[in-house]
């Protein structure tokens, strides 16, 4: 299961990403074993809080196989166009263009061990060759018209400190070797070449360029802006809301039934207004307040049981279509409804690490309609963020220390406590087999250590009969 792919994100959470082509209906499942000892359930972490607060996302266009060289041959034929769709179409060519860079930059950056050392700052100039070359293009095909050209000096501001900020941030995580000084050098300079363009431009006040924030913060409002058009506008609406209403009248009346004929068969059975009577009518009165919420609480939940909770609309921002309708589920289950393919990747595990835990389930339910896609898409991409940081809340502070003897000396040393999350993702499109695979989220209070695939679920094949 390539669609779905799972991958560490910031300190306390994991981004899940996959696409989904016109007109497909995709179910998309995901198990979250969390080991008794870390004390969540329902009690402790509702689903609602944990969906609000903790669940994030982003739906896009997208187009496979994107990359520099390729981005740098749709250029020409983006930008002509009338001057009334400029915005969008320089708005798609500068997202794609983003995407591009951070897809060549993670590929790039996947060249870690020494000896990859050189195909790395092969692949870093490579990179910013063709980086310069497409920004060079673009600046070659400035608008003249004033309106427009204030839309073209805000993406032309964006790409250029987005690209400078990207190649620092990849250097920066590789260690500086005298061998490679050239061709570091000379990436240090395109970044001092993007630095100086602006500066000649004024695109930047200086009063915002000493003020890290102002600068972060502008850039930020920048990437906005070239998202419009490209992110889908979402409206979440939580389900059930009329029949919550209903549920509440239907559980007061039947509750007030019981409670009424309690008190007229009180007042046949005493006659007159006396203390005895006042202290059961407080009685019936005090019990009903008990057991109303929880009674309605009960009833609820029956009707709900196995319900969606929310509802996703996903909108063009420029034409306002509707793009893509989205059912979410987000209960607590029991373990035997666990899916047997996902018990069995969970039983996998060494006897050790199999342990009882709470299981929370996150299902996604996406139709996407049939409506045309911006020119030069061909497809949407959704990255969903899952914070972990309602969960490390929970998990004990401290470290423990292991022993152990060294000749005569007794060495100490300290260890932090880590926990283990099982993530089991089932993919259901409708047209094959559905697909289990499992990821094990190693993480402590501070953040998540490893996201690690731990196994693909495979059908057994059957046997053939000895003859």
């Amino acid at each position: 299961m390539r669609q779905v792919n799972i991958t560490s994100h910031e300190k306390l959470s994991f981004k899940l990403k996959h696409q989904l082509n016109k007109g497909e209906q995709r179910r998309l499942d995901l198990y979250f074993s969390l080991p008794k000892e870390m004390g969540i359930n329902s009690n402790t972490l509702s689903e609602t809080e944990y969906f609000n607060s903790a669940i994030t996302g982003q739906r896009a266009y997208f187009t496979q196989g994107l990359h520099l060289p390729l981005l740098h041959t749709r250029f020409a034929s983006r930008m002509k166009r009338s001057p009334d769709e400029y915005r969008v179409n320089l708005n798609l060519f500068a997202y794609q263009y983003l995407v591009a860079l951070d897809t060549d930059i993670a590929e790039a950056l996947i060249l870690e061990d020494s000896e990859y050392t050189h195909a790395f700052y092969d692949a870093a100039l490579v990179l910013a060759s063709n980086s310069l070359t497409i920004l060079k293009k673009l600046r070659r095909n400035a608008p003249n018209d004033v309106k427009l050209n204030a839309i073209f000096e805000n993406v032309d501001n964006y790409l250029s400190w987005y690209t400078e900020q990207s190649l620092l941030k990849m250097l920066a995580q590789k260690p500086r070797q005298s061998d490679y000084s050239q061709q570091r050098n000379e990436l240090l300079q395109f970044c001092e070449q993007e630095n100086k363009y602006r500066l000649s431009l004024n695109y930047n006040s200086t009063s915002t360029l000493n003020d890290p924030n102002r600068i972060s913060n502008k850039m930020r409002l920048l990437r906005r802006l070239i998202e419009h058009g490209v992110v889908f506008r979402e409206q979440t609406t939580a389900l059930g809301s009329i029949t919550r209403k209903v549920v509440t009248g239907v559980a007061t009346a039947l509750v007030m039934t019981v409670v009424l004929t309690l008190i007229i068969k009180t007042q046949g059975a005493l006659s007159g207004i006396t203390s005895v009577m006042i202290l059961v009518l407080s009685v019936i009165y005090g019990v009903r307040e008990v057991f109303k919420d929880d009674f309605k609480n009960m009833l609820w939940r029956w009707i709900r049981r196995g319900k969606p909770k929310w509802l996703r609309t996903l909108k063009d921002t420029v034409n306002q279509t509707e793009m893509a309708k989205q059912k979410i589920w987000l209960d607590y289950i029991r373990s035997r409804k666990l899916p047997k393919q996902a018990q069995e990747l969970l039983a996998r595990r060494h006897t050790q690490n199999q342990q009882s835990a709470e299981l929370l389930h996150y299902r996604l339910e996406t139709r996407v309609a049939n409506s045309e896609f911006q020119p030069g898409y061909e497809s949407l991409e959704e990255t969903i963020i899952f914070s972990l940081r309602p969960l490390a809340r929970y998990l004990e502070r401290g470290q423990g220390k292991l022993f152990e003897l060294n000749g005569e000396k007794i060495q100490k040393t300290a260890i932090e406590r880590r926990y283990q999350i099982n993530v089991i993702i089932a993919l259901n499109q409708g047209f094959a087999e559905e697909e289990f695979e499992r990821y094990k989220i190693t993480l402590n209070r501070s953040g998540i250590i490893d996201v690690e695939h731990a196994g693909t679920y495979q059908k057994p094949v059957a046997k053939e009969p000895e003859q």
